[in-house]
C-alpha cells in the first residue's frame, strides 16, 4: 500500500511512483517495501542486449540501444544490490567486458558505437577511446566483492592498481571510482594503504565539502556544473567503506544532515550534474533519490 504520510520515505515513495521508470520502481519496492528481487531483474533485462552488455538508456545520459561499459556497470550495481551478482548472468557480462576492453585489458567510458545516438556532451565520443579508471574501477571492485573470478579480471585489476597509484591530481568522480575499486580489492592491506593516501589527497585538494554551510569556499571541478560538489557521503556510501575513515564523525554527520535536507517538496532529490535534455533529468532524479535513501539508511538514519 502506498504511503501517504509526511515522513521522508513516504514522500520519496510518492515521487518514485509518480516519476520513475519501471526499473527504479521495482528497485524501490525491493529495498523498502519487501518487493521481489525477481521483479527487479526482470525490469533490468529490458536493457540487456544480445552481446551481453546493456544499453537502452539504462545510464540516462547515454541514449539509444547500443551496449556501453557505463550501462553495463550500472546493471552490475543493480544486480549487486539485489544479491544476484553471480552465475551465468555475470559470466555473460564478463564476456562482453572482455570484448570491449582496450589493449590494457580495461574499459573505456564510451565506445564509438554511441556515435549517431544522443549522448551527454560532456562524455566525448572518440574512435579509439582510452581505458579509464572511471569506467573500470567500480566494475572490478564490485566483481571482486562478489567473489567473481574471470580471466578478464586479472589485467583489469592490474590496470586499476596502476591508475590508483598514479593519482596525484584528481576530481570527485574519479575518486569515487577509485574507492569503489579499493572497497572490493582482494589485497586488503594494499587497499587500505592506497585509500589512506587518497583520503589525504581529497582533503588537500578540497574534493569534499566538509562544512555544508561553507560550501561556497570549496572548488567546483573543471567541467562540472555550478554547485556540482561532493560531500563525505558521496565517497563513503556505507560505514564499511574505506572512505569513511577520511572523515571525522562530526564531518560525516554534517554531510548526512545536508543529504537529508536535500529532499525536495515533491519527495525526490535533485540532480546536481549538468543537464542537457529534459528526459535525462526526468530519468536521473529517481536514481539520485534511491541512492540518497539507501545512503541515509546505511548510515543509520531513520527514514520512517
Amino acid at each position: 500500500m502506498a504511503g501517504t504520510g509526511e515522513n521522508p520515505l513516504n514522500r520519496a515513495e510518492q515521487f518514485i511512483w509518480l516519476t520513475a521508470r519501471v526499473l527504479e520502481q521495482r528497485r524501490f519496492a525491493h529495498h523498502f517495501l519487501n518487493g521481489s528481487a525477481d521483479a527487479v531483474e526482470t525490469a533490468l533485462a529490458a536493457h540487456l542486449n544480445e552481446d551481453g552488455g546493456y544499453g537502452h538508456a539504462l545510464e540516462p545520459d547515454l541514449r539509444g540501444p547500443v551496449s556501453q561499459p557505463l550501462h553495463t556497470a550500472h546493471a552490475l550495481s543493480v544486480l549487486d544490490s539485489i544479491g544476484r551478482c553471480s552465475g551465468i548472468r555475470v559470466e555473460r557480462i564478463c564476456r562482453f567486458l572482455t570484448d570491449v576492453s582496450t589493449k590494457e585489458g580495461a574499459l573505456p567510458a564510451l565506445l564509438p558505437s554511441q556515435r549517431g545516438y544522443p549522448a551527454a556532451p560532456f562524455i566525448p565520443i572518440v574512435d579509439d577511446p582510452p581505458a579509464e579508471l572511471l569506467a573500470t574501477g567500480p566494475v572490478v571492485g564490485l566483481l571482486h566483492r562478489n567473489a567473481v573470478w574471470h580471466a578478464w579480471l586479472f589485467r583489469a585489476t592490474d590496470f586499476c592498481w596502476a591508475a590508483v597509484d598514479a593519482l596525484q591530481v584528481s576530481h570527485p568522480y574519479e575518486i569515487e571510482a577509485a574507492v569503489a575499486f579499493l572497497d572490493g580489492a582482494p589485497d586488503r592491506s594494499r587497499a587500505e594503504a592506497a585509500a589512506d593516501r587518497l583520503g589525504r589527497l581529497v582533503r588537500e585538494q578540497r574534493l569534499a565539502v566538509l562544512d555544508p554551510e561553507q560550501r561556497a569556499e570549496y572548488p567546483v571541478a573543471a567541467g562540472y556544473a555550478p554547485g556540482e560538489q561532493h560531500f563525505p557521503y558521496d565517497y563513503a556510501r556505507t560505514p564499511e567503506s574505506l572512505a569513511r575513515r577520511w572523515f571525522t564523525d562530526a564531518e560525516m554527520e554534517l554531510s548526512l544532515d545536508h543529504l537529508a535536507a536535500g529532499q525536495q517538496a515533491d519527495g525526490g532529490w535533485p540532480v546536481t550534474w549538468r543537464q542537457w535534455a529534459p528526459g535525462t533529468a526526468l530519468d536521473g532524479r529517481p536514481l539520485v533519490t534511491l541512492r540518497a535513501l539507501r545512503t541515509l539508511r546505511a548510515h543509520g538514519r531513520v527514514l520512517v
